[in-house]
C-alpha cells in the first residue's frame, strides 16, 4: 500500500471513530450495510473516472450517462419486455460505444476533454429528458425480476451485492493499471503524452481506453442505481454524481496533472465521502451542506496534491545537487 494509501485509511478510522462517538448507531448492522451498499455504488463509476484522471483528462459526463442508461434499461425491462441479460449487454455497450466516441473526439479531433464530456453532459440529460417527456421512467407496479434484483440489490454472507461487485470491478482494474503493460503506458501518458509517443506508445489508443472503461463503469452503475431506485427521473437523476467521481479519486491520490494514482486510493476516497455523508446525516447536519462538504473535500485534496508534489519537487532537487556536490568533492580528491 502507497503512503497516500494508508494515510487515508487512517483517516477513514479516526473520521468512523469520532463519528461513533458522537452516534453510536454509526456501526449498526443497518447502517453499515446500508454505507457499503452506497460504497458499491458509487464506487464502480468513480473508479472509472479514476482512468480518466490518470490520463490527465476529465469526464464531466458520468451523472448524465448514468442517468440516460437508467432511463433506457428501465424503459427496455419494464415496458418492452427485453429479458434483462439482453437489456444489460445493451446498456453495456451502450456505454462502451459513449466513451469510445468521447476517446476519439479527444484524440482524433484534439477536443480539449472538458468540452467534449461537458457537451456528454448536456446532450445526454437532455436526451433522457426527452425520451421520456420529462416524466419518471419506472417499473409496472407489482413486477418482480427474481434473478435480476438479486444480482443488483440482493445479499451475500451479509455484504450489498453492488459493494461486491465494486471490489471484484477493483480487483480486475487494479490488475490493468498496476500489472499489465496497458497500465504501464497509462501511467506513461499521463506524466507526459508526447514522450509515451515518441517512445512507441500508441497513445489515442491508451487514452480511448480509458474513456471507454470510465463509461462502461458508468453504464454499469447505473444499472445497479436502476434497480437500487426502482425508478429513474431524467431531470434529476445521477446529478453531480461526476463531482462525487472526481472527489473520490482525487481523495485517493490521482493527480488531475495526469500519472499518479492507484485503484486502492480510489475505493479508498469512495469509501471516505460515504462516511462523511453519514457523518451529515447522523449528526443532523442539514444534508443541504452536503454538496459544501464535497466541495471542501476537493478543494482540500487538490490543494494536498499540489502542496504534495512541490514537496517532492524539491525533495529531488536537493537530492541531486547532493550528489553533485558529492561527485565534484571526489573528483576533487582523486584529483
Amino acid at each position: 500500500m502507497q503512503k497516500k494509501d494508508l494515510g487515508l485509511a487512517v483517516l477513514i478510522i479516526v473520521v468512523g471513530a469520532i463519528v461513533y462517538l458522537r452516534n453510536p448507531l454509526f456501526l449498526s448492522p443497518i447502517n453499515l450495510g446500508n454505507t457499503a451498499n452506497l460504497i458499491g455504488l458509487f464506487g464502480l463509476f468513480a473508479i472509472g473516472q479514476g482512468f480518466v484522471i490518470m490520463t490527465g483528462g476529465i469526464d464531466l459526463s458520468v451523472g448524465s450517462v448514468i442517468a440516460l442508461l437508467g432511463v433506457l434499461f428501465v424503459d427496455m425491462v419494464g415496458k418492452l419486455g427485453v429479458p434483462w441479460p439482453v437489456a444489460v449487454a445493451v446498456i453495456i455497450a451502450l456505454g462502451a460505444l459513449m466513451g469510445l466516441a468521447h476517446g476519439l473526439l479527444i484524440t482524433r479531433f484534439k477536443m480539449q476533454p472538458f468540452v467534449v464530456t461537458l457537451c456528454g453532459l448536456l446532450i445526454y440529460r437532455g436526451v433522457a429528458r426527452g425520451y421520456t417527456a420529462e416524466a419518471t421512467a419506472g417499473f409496472p407496479f407489482g413486477a418482480s425480476f427474481p434473478q435480476l434484483e438479486w444480482l443488483t440489490i440482493g445479499r451475500s454472507f451479509g455484504m450489498p451485492h453492488s459493494f461486491i461487485a465494486m471490489v471484484l470491478v477493483a480487483v480486475v482494474m487494479w490488475l490493468v493499471l498496476h500489472r499489465s503493460v496497458f497500465g504501464r503506458h497509462l501511467y506513461a501518458v499521463g506524466k507526459n503524452e508526447e514522450a509515451a509517443r515518441f517512445s512507441g506508445i500508441k497513445t489515442g489508443f491508451v487514452i480511448t481506453s480509458a474513456y471507454v472503461i470510465c463509461s462502461v463503469l458508468a453504464a454499469i452503475a447505473a444499472i445497479y442505481f436502476a434497480m437500487f431506485t426502482k425508478s429513474v427521473q431524467p431531470s434529476s437523476h445521477g446529478n453531480f454524481y461526476e463531482l462525487y467521481a472526481i472527489a473520490a479519486a482525487v481523495l485517493g491520490g490521482f493527480s488531475l496533472r495526469g500519472g499518479e494514482g492507484s485503484i486502492v486510493g480510489v475505493v479508498l476516497g469512495a469509501v471516505l465521502l460515504q462516511e462523511l455523508q453519514n457523518l451529515v446525516n447522523l449528526l443532523g447536519i442539514p444534508s443541504s451542506l452536503n454538496f459544501a462538504v464535497m466541495g471542501t473535500v476537493i478543494l482540500l485534496g487538490v490543494l494536498a496534491d499540489q502542496q504534495f508534489a512541490a514537496y517532492r519537487a524539491r525533495k529531488r532537487a536537493a537530492q541531486a545537487l547532493e550528489r553533485l556536490q558529492f561527485e565534484e568533492g571526489h573528483a576533487h580528491e582523486r584529483a
